[in-house]
């Protein structure tokens, strides 16, 4: 096995264990936390496909601003005062936790269905690997981003910062 695939497979081991304990955390900035490396991980794997540009703004974009944005909300909105340790406070999670074991196991089994029956449809997009090649790696994304995909990428945006304005929102005191 040569050294990009023990790189492929340890990053990918790693970035399957950072996202399995993102999500089963309790505490919220922990589970930031394993985002981040999660995304650090998945940058390892674009530099691997040679994808400079996304893996440098996986890194800036996710890794720095989308979780600051995400830690900058948790604080806002103070997760920790719903999270006591009288009995009350955990009986609705309780309750809930045959649903979502239910969903999660719908949803691997849909994965797995997908992963077991796919096919390539052997269509190449509009741009090969040599045409990125000879263009350059951040012109090809620069170009598609902010010309063919300007609408979805400005809707992101907005979302975001509707996410923003429902935080503040959400702790503002009323008077």
């Amino acid at each position: 096995m040569g050294f990009t695939k023990v790189v492929y497979f340890t990053f990918a081991f790693i970035a399957i264990l950072s996202s399995l304990l993102m999500v089963t955390r309790k505490n919220p900035i922990h589970s930031a936390l394993w985002m981040i490396l999660t995304f650090f991980s998945l940058a390892v794997i674009y530099l691997l496909y040679e994808a400079q540009f996304i893996a440098v703004a996986q890194v800036m974009v996710y890794a720095g601003a989308i979780m600051m944005l995400i830690l900058f909300v948790i604080m806002l909105v103070n997760l920790e005062k719903g999270y006591g340790e009288g009995e009350e406070s955990k009986s609705p999670l309780q309750k809930k936790k045959i649903a979502w074991l239910l969903v999660t196991t719908v949803f691997f089994v849909e994965l797995l269905f997908c992963a077991v029956f796919f096919r390539m449809t052997g269509k190449t997009g509009d741009y090969t690997a040599e045409m990125v090649r000879s263009m350059g790696n951040a012109k090809t994304v620069g170009s598609l981003l902010y010309g063919k995909y300007l609408f979805p990428f400005e809707i992101a945006s907005l979302m975001l910062l509707v996410g923003i304005v429902g935080a503040v929102v959400l702790t503002k005191k009323t008077k």
